[in-house]
């Protein structure tokens, strides 16, 4: 082998032309049947490749037998322009085999009853292979995924968060290259629905109850207190009895209505007072008596005593016929503090009883059994009218009474 041997990649055109030349003439004597050829060459055929590559180089020519050419053909980093055998055997290793199963994922976005996104919930992936168990926790818009799961086997995903009943998926089959998103994931506020149960005493009950009437006022100034529209009502105590009629006492509507009703009697001359300012006065008197006197004696004073309810109890249902029996005969019957309805001995008394004091305070032309019975009998008429105005109109005139109730 010469000494002067040139490496044979250093000139690529020449070795690709040299490997031309080969091919043909392979080609050729397979064609001719010649067990040998002639190559532009003039060295032995035991040169290696490299030394081919630069003797062709030279101009030179070179008789090789076939089976040789056929070798140097096939010489590794001859400069072909051929794939390289390792290479090919490399790639084809790194292809998917015939019926191998490529990997997928599991992933989903965790909210809540609201459609919010529930960050730093906790996601477990289990499954029925062994020794597949993982736990990720959901990012800051509530997004988790398991990627490079095994096809072919069954998953099931549980989510919990802080405050959250648990939720776990269905059983899960992933195919062959699948991306299995979960759209369903919604966790209930932990305990299911809340409810609040809120619960007074009696007496408290019947506080705000007073509380209310306090501001039912016909046409919004005329005051409506002893009246309830509520179906089942709390005992007053004795300290709400007398608070109420205090309150009804004591109301400035109460003093207009007293002067106005005071200078009607003043004009029919009715006690039978002098006139003059005087006599408007002693009318006045006498009227605000009459009512304070009737308000407290069978608003306060006999339903403590005897534990029954001063107010009107408005029905609002029924046949009209049965209103009507209802609101006429309040005077004669109420309820007790039991919640049985029983004789109204508080009204009756308390009306009899009024009528008689003022027998104290009248002009004697104005005093007697007979006119103290037939005030009486004047005033339960008055209840009765009072009882059909509640129960047929005055909720309508009082505004709130519907909506507070």
């Amino acid at each position: 082998m010469p000494a002067e041997r040139v490496v044979y990649a250093r000139n690529g055109v020449g070795m690709s032309l040299g490997l031309i030349l080969i091919h043909a003439t392979l080609i050729m004597a397979s064609q001719f049947g010649t067990k040998s050829c002639n190559l532009p060459c003039g060295m032995h055929s035991n040169l290696s490749s490299g030394d081919l590559g630069a003797d062709y180089a030279a101009g030179q020519s070179l008789e090789l037998p076939l089976d040789e050419v056929r070798q140097i053909s096939m010489a590794p980093g001859l400069g072909s322009s051929g794939p390289d055998p390792t290479q090919v055997r490399d790639s084809q290793e790194a292809l998917p085999q015939a019926g191998e199963q490529k990997n997928g994922s599991i992933s989903g976005t965790v909210t809540d009853d609201n459609a919010e996104v529930i960050p730093g919930a906790e996601v477990t992936l289990g499954s029925d292979a062994p020794n597949v168990r993982q736990t990720t926790i959901a990012d800051q818009n509530g997004f988790f995924e398991f990627s490079k799961l095994e096809a072919g086997s069954s998953y099931h995903v549980t989510v919990a968060a802080n405050g959250f009943a648990s939720w776990r998926s269905e059983v899960l089959h992933l195919d062959p290259g699948q991306f299995l998103f979960l759209n369903d994931i919604t966790l209930k506020v932990d305990g299911g629905p809340v409810s609040v149960v809120v619960t007074a005493s009696p007496v408290e009950i019947a506080t705000e109850q007073v509380r209310i009437a306090e501001h039912q006022r016909v046409l919004g100034f005329i005051p409506n207190f002893l009246v309830v529209y509520d179906r089942d009502p709390a005992p007053l105590t004795a300290k709400l009895k007398f608070k109420l009629a205090l309150r009804v006492a004591v109301d400035p509507v109460t003093f207009i209505g007293v002067a106005g009703f005071a200078a009607i009697n003043q004009g029919a001359n009715t006690p039978n007072y002098v006139q003059g300012l005087k006599g408007y006065g002693q009318r006045a008197g006498a009227l605000y008596a009459d009512g304070f006197t009737d308000l407290m004696l069978g608003g306060a004073i006999l339903p403590s005593l005897l534990h029954q309810d001063p107010r009107y109890f408005y029905q609002g249902t029924g046949s009209t016929r049965s209103r009507l029996v209802h609101a006429l005969m309040s005077p004669f019957w109420c309820r007790g503090d039991n919640g049985k309805w029983q004789v109204n001995y508080s009204s009756l008394g308390g009306n009899l009883a009024s009528t008689a004091i003022s027998e104290s305070y009248y002009p004697a032309s104005n005093r007697g059994a007979g006119l103290v019975f037939g005030n009486f009998a004047i005033g339960t008429g008055e209840r009765m009218v009072s009882g059909l105005a509640q129960e047929f109109l005055l909720r309508k005139l009082t505004p709130g009474a519907a909506k507070n109730h």
